[in-house]
């Protein structure tokens, strides 16, 4: 007698549930809950920004996951402090950067084209409870507005009560790329940071200008602004005055938002939650920035949701078989628990002034390649980064 397969619910179709829809759709029988259609996906307001690095590319392979285009690769890190230029880090593989919308719409029809069940509708802290009765396992991936579910929290992992930057994007044209393409990242002390990051758009290739400007500083300066006009005026000036390097690569006549809804305003705080619970003698888990909420300052939020949806497959996979319960859960955590420290410390540190063994490395890597290219390669393999922030033996 053939076993039906265990039922599977996956609220949210953002990084980590659309991985699991992939990974898993084969072993079990999925369902995905997300509130908007992809038509209202693609039409609606950019939700942050994303680069996937080589790993999480090396993920969606091992998924299946339809492929983009190979013309907007990220091949590299150029890295700035204050108005001083460091050094152009090489990656080892290539990264690139979809426009969420574009990419989550894609994704979600093709799942559907797939057979996987999909669901358009709201969930709420008192419907999650019906659907925990429905299913045999209920997956929390409702993404950086908080979780459904009271999942606890990490305390030693989550120092902060407040936002420590104020996160200001756009998605824009008439921007001169860099060469070779890459993420600027330009730190300017006590005031914040802008990421400039090329992007592929339903438009074509565009650039990503992102702001992290610390509260209250001379850098956020986009309080009250809430056209898009407004917003590229804003964003302009504020180019000119902070990022001339960026600036001078600006086509005035050209430079513009790619459509009404391109440009976000946002401030989170960071909060890390152990990713399992039991309600109603039954086990849920979450996955990705709903459990695990960093700090957009080192790029990592979808990485770190594709890696943890990878080791709750693996988990799945490993107890396909058997009882779903606290053990199961705590598998899943104590295969994620490690990285998410590592990826958390090393971007709860980057919130802070740089330390001083940390700042020698990078004036190391504006005299030697292979240092700058090691550095280049923490944003894809942040264990290397935590290793740098965390120990002294990097200090000359």
């Amino acid at each position: 007698m053939r076993l039906l397969k265990k039922r599977i619910c996956i609220i949210g179709s953002g990084v980590s549930g659309l991985h699991l829809a992939y990974s898993l759709r084969n072993d079990f029988d999925i369902t995905i809950i997300e509130r908007q259609s992809p038509a209202q996906i693609r039409r609606g307001r950019v939700m942050s920004t994303q680069v996937h690095f080589g790993p999480t590319r090396t993920r969606e392979k091992r998924f299946n996951m339809p492929k983009w285009g190979e013309q907007s690769l990220i091949e590299s890190i150029h890295i700035t402090i204050g108005n001083q230029k460091l050094f152009v880090g090489n990656l080892q593989e290539p990264a690139l950067s979809v426009d969420q919308r574009l990419y989550y719409s894609h994704f979600i029809k093709d799942l559907i084209a797939k057979g996987v069940s999909f669901r358009f509708e709201k969930v709420d802290k008192e419907s999650v409870e019906v659907l925990i009765d429905e299913f045999d396992l209920v997956i929390d991936c409702t993404g950086k507005n908080g979780s459904l579910l009271p999942f606890s929290i990490e305390k030693d992992l989550s120092p902060f009560k407040t936002p420590q930057r104020k996160c200001i994007i756009g998605y824009f044209t008439g921007i001169k790329a860099n060469t070779p393409l890459g993420v600027s990242v330009t730190v300017l002390p006590e005031l914040g940071e802008m990421f400039e990051i090329p992007v592929v758009t339903e438009y074509g290739p565009a650039t990503i200008m992102f702001i992290m400007a610390i509260p209250n500083s001379n850098l956020d300066v986009f309080k009250g602004i809430k056209s898009a006009e407004e917003f590229t005026l804003k964003m302009r000036s504020a180019a000119q005055q902070f990022f001339p390097e960026i600036y001078n690569r600006i086509d005035r006549k050209n430079f513009a938002l790619c459509d009404e809804n391109s440009f976000l305003q946002t401030a989170l705080t960071p909060i890390i939650r152990k990713p399992y619970l039991m309600v109603k003698n039954k086990l849920v888990v979450g996955c990705g920035d709903s459990v695990f909420l960093n700090d957009p300052i080192t790029g990592q939020g979808c990485n770190l949701s594709s890696y943890c949806a990878e080791q709750l497959y693996e988990t799945l996979i490993e107890y396909k078989n058997s009882k779903w319960d606290v053990e199961m859960g705590e598998s899943y955590w104590s295969r994620t628990k490690q990285y998410v420290k590592e990826v958390t410390e090393w971007t709860n540190a980057m919130t802070k002034p740089l330390p001083e063994h940390v700042v020698q490395l990078l004036l190391q890597g504006a005299q030697d390649q292979v240092k700058a290219n090691e550095i280049a390669e923490w944003f894809a393999n942040p264990t290397k980064a935590y290793e740098a922030f965390t120990s002294t033996k990097f200090i000359v």
